[in-house]
């Protein structure tokens, strides 16, 4: 049997446990005996299943057969150079995601609730991670329930399952046994279950499942399973290096075959094939990718964006569409009364009760609630009824004096199907009795309006115009209304309680937007990127916060509401998608339907979240981002980023610093491949032309570690550009060298190959020593290339040659390295090159010179094409 079919008498039988609760011992017992209550993590790994797991990509597995190679023609000095890179990518992708997993385990402490339980008779405060099977738990009005609950007691209980069963309403609770072990979750009206909220009432019930053993830990469970989609840029780094081996391979193939065949010494030829295979590998890729995104990930953390997974990042330069939560992403998340209308006129907050009107008005917001204080200076409860609370406080009527005078002795609570509360006060002799609701339900129930102390019966359809012109500017209306009675009625029932009232007067409220929201939004459209807002709020309250946001603009875009979305197919809705730019009303367990549909167009999706029913739509979105203060630990493990702020701007500066760290990515590529199509070209078509091989396999070697290594490493800490967020989102679907940048790395890489063969060709025959002039041309080329791929439309004078102070650096470094081969005798004997004179070395710097007029020169010839075009 199912623990709903069961009677209290047999919960308690089989537990173990009784009206006292368990013995403190006992509950020490099963603490060790079950584990904690708490959900594990999701794909739990090893420290050194999470180090080795660096090591699984193909180009790592590319580098690490190179290293063997050059270990196997006797080169150690490569193979350590090599095999150095690959352990410091390793190293450096190993402590990122470590760290970020201990900085998600110390929010999940940060986050821990704590739970009322009897033991030994007595209640007893304990964090919810020791609740034990057969616990005795305590839950009241406000309370998240901390595990699987028999429920053995309940006082008017009820409690809000939407995040387990997607039912907007509260569920009514009761004790008795049920009948029927396949009832759905939501009619288990004798369960209450982990991790869903306490809306009304209070009850208590026996601990029957804990930890992953609750509903929520099966949820949890599921989302571990399936296997997580690749970032764009990994997907199109591993065509390009799978296409990129083969390239090289065949090349390689030709070299050595046409060397061998021009007479050319067979071992001296491989030695050429094998150099040339590892120094066209660009071997420092991955430690720039994973260096470019670590340092990324630390910039994000520190502007309130806790990356979960590294490649996260890049995928934040691709996004296209943001679809956030309004409440506290876009909003404070606090709701705060603006106006208020009592005896046909308009009042703000803090204005003194001078008419009976406004006083019982004042006494209505404070007694119709359930706030109460936390005990720390805060208030629990609902946000609406937070405000209303603060409303009359601020007017001087405190809850708490009031309920001393006037108790609390009946209640009718708030229903999702009435929008309605009352609570009856004993008042004197008499009661009264208050009620609070939505103005189109509170209305057609009253007989009159209080206006200066006396009833007026034809003041609604004043009222309920009033009503429309708040809802129309945003504005979340509450009407109050209040009746007198000489005696309660024997049922406390909604028919006859909420009868023949008198209003009071309406309170307007909002929850009023951060202040860089719209600023944010404003980036977005600039950039691109379409923001869409999903809110549980009316439509057209959700309506005037977009356009106030600058979401809905100039008539642009629409507005569909969750029975819109209901009752489209997931093709319709793909359809339609394209202009919706709010979704009102909208239930959690929608949003993956919105993700799918988005992604059938094609775009780089973002998603934010914080409740148990967001988790597939954060995982299946392309960057889910979970929300660190008000989110459930579900959502955050089902995330790739964590807003510690829950603020959207946090989501727009990440953007940017993801389109940031995609171009310098993309910048050296550009700037490796360029160089090292150059030196491929010119030992390619050397023998060809009838020229020695310009370079030794230990020089080619150094050229590949010396290049790739400072200045392609630099390139990671280039700054963003000034347009970076007014440019176009990367297309997912762009292949590497897509926008131009096959067409740089050909058209330079081939100037630089020929270049270097026509040096080479005039210093033979003007008996120089050539081929070190031809060796340190190579490597001025592409520093020059380095300096060029900064930007593709400013030169480097607009930019400065300064503003990336470690590129500079590098490139300074690399030409005194370089300078160091060629003069110290050690070195120079070990890479066979000659010392050379003060004019054969400035003259290689001048022909390595070409290469940086050539960069610089096509990006004003551009601009001044692009201008002609214009």
């Amino acid at each position: 049997m199912e623990w709903h079919e069961k009677t209290v008498a047999e919960v308690y039988a089989e537990l173990g446990t009784a009206g006292e609760g368990l013995a403190p011992t006992e509950a020490e017992r099963r603490l060790a005996l079950h584990g904690p209550n708490e959900l594990r993590r999701a794909l739990r790994r090893t420290p050194l299943l999470m180090f080795f797991s660096q090591f699984t990509d193909f180009a790592i597995l590319v580098l690490i057969v190179a290293a063997i190679l050059s270990g196997f023609i006797g080169d150690l000095t490569d193979t350590i150079a090599i095999g150095s890179i690959v352990l410091l990518n390793a190293v450096i992708g190993f402590s990122q995601e470590y760290r970020a997993e201990r900085a998600l385990a110390a929010l999940r402490k940060m986050a821990g609730q704590t739970a009322t339980v009897i033991r030994g008779g007595a209640p007893v405060a304990v964090p919810a991670a020791e609740i034990v099977p057969g616990d005795l738990v305590l839950i009241e009005a406000g309370n998240v329930v901390p595990a699987d609950l028999r429920l053995v007691e309940s006082a008017r209980l009820q409690a809000d399952e939407s995040a387990l069963t997607g039912e907007s309403f509260p569920v009514e609770k009761g004790t008795e046994a049920l009948s029927g072990a396949d009832l759905p979750l939501g009619e288990r009206t004798n369960r209450a279950y982990k991790g869903t909220v306490v809306t009304y009432g209070r009850g208590a019930g026996i601990a029957v499942a804990t930890g992953m053993g609750t509903e929520l830990g099966r949820i949890a469970a599921m989302l571990q399973e399936g296997e997580e989609t690749r970032t764009p840029l990994q997907k199109r780094l591993a065509t390009f290096g799978r296409r990129l081996a083969l390239v090289i391979l065949l090349v390689c193939a030709a070299v050595f075959l046409l060397g061998f065949l021009q007479g050319e010494p067979l071992f001296f030829m491989l030695l050429i094939a094998i150099a040339l295979a590892v120094a066209a590998i660009p071997e420092a890729l991955p430690a720039v990718v994973t260096i470019s995104l670590a340092l990324g990930a630390k910039k994000l953390v520190r502007q309130n964006a806790l990356i979960r997974r590294l490649p996260a990042v890049e995928t934040l330069g691709s996004v296209t569409c943001i679809c956030s939560d309004k409440t506290g992403t876009l909003t404070r998340n606090r709701m705060s009364v603006t106006e208020i209308h009592c005896d046909g006129s308009t009042r703000q907050p803090g204005d003194r009760a001078d008419t009976p009107s406004a006083s019982l008005l004042f006494t209505a917001a404070a007694l119709c609630t359930d706030v109460r204080p936390d005990g720390r200076g805060g208030l629990l409860g609902d946000p609406t009824e937070k405000a209303l609370y603060e409303m009359a406080a601020q007017a001087g009527f405190l809850k708490e004096k009031l309920e001393r005078d006037h108790p609390r002795i009946a209640e009718i609570p708030f229903d999702a199907e009435r929008k309605r509360m009352s609570t009856c006060h004993r008042w004197g002799n008499r009661t009264i009795s208050f009620t609070k609701g939505a103005v189109e339900t509170v209305l057609p129930r009253a007989s009159g309006v209080l206006i200066d102390g006396r009833v007026e019966g034809n003041g609604g359809n004043d009222l309920l115009a009033t009503a429309e012109d708040l809802a129309a500017a945003g504005l979340r209306v509450v009407c109050l209304a209040m009746r007198e009675w000489e005696e309660l009625p024997g049922e406390i029932a909604p028919a006859g309680i909420e009868s023949d009232l008198t209003v009071l007067g309406l309170v307007g409220m909002r929850d009023p937007l951060r202040p860089e929201a719209r600023e944010a939004v404003t980036f977005c459209t600039g950039a691109g990127i379409t923001p869409v807002m999903i809110t549980g709020d009316h439509p057209v309250t959700a309506r005037v916060i977009a356009r106030e946001l600058g979401i809905l603009a100039d008539g642009a875009g629409s507005v569909m509401t969750g029975s819109e979305l209901e009752e489209l197919t997931l093709d319709e809705l793909a359809k339609r998608v394209g202009q919706v730019r709010v979704y009102a009303r909208v239930a959690p367990v929608q949003k993956l339907k919105i993700v799918e549909a988005l992604q059938r167009r094609g775009e780089c999706v973002a998603m934010t979240g914080d409740g148990v029913n967001d988790a597939p739509a954060l995982r299946r979105a392309d960057i889910g981002i979970a929300m660190g203060m008000t989110g459930t630990d579900v959502a955050k493990e089902a995330s790739a980023m964590v807003l510690l702020d829950d603020n959207f701007a946090t989501i727009v500066n990440a953007v940017r610093e993801g389109r940031r760290i995609y171009r310098n990515i993309l910048r050296f590529i550009t700037y490796s491949i360029t160089s090292n199509l150059g030196t491929l070209a010119a030992t390619v078509v050397a023998p060809l032309v009838g020229l020695q091989l310009p370079l030794y396999p230990a020089q080619i070697l150094w050229l590949n570690l010396l290049c790739d290594s400072l200045p392609g490493l630099a390139l990671a800490a280039e700054p963003a550009e000034r347009d970076v967020m007014e440019r176009p989102p990367a297309d997912p679907t762009e292949p590497v060298f897509a926008g131009g940048r096959g067409g740089y790395v050909v058209r330079h890489g081939l100037l630089i190959g020929a270049v270097a063969l026509g040096f080479q060709a005039w210093a033979m025959g003007a008996g120089l020593p050539w081929r070190t002039m031809v060796f340190t041309f190579l490597v001025t080329s592409r520093m020059a290339v380095a300096l060029s791929v900064r930007s593709d439309r400013q030169t480097l004078a607009e930019i400065g040659p300064f503003s990336n102070r470690p590129l500079a650096g590098a490139v300074l470094a690399t030409f005194l390295l370089q300078l160091a081969v060629v003069y110290l005798p050690p070195l120079s004997n070990l890479f066979g090159t000659e010392p050379l004179t003060w004019r054969e070395l400035v003259l290689t710097f001048a022909v390595g010179g070409i290469v940086q007029t050539a960069g610089e020169g096509e990006k004003l010839i551009r601009r001044v094409f692009q201008r002609t075009r214009g």
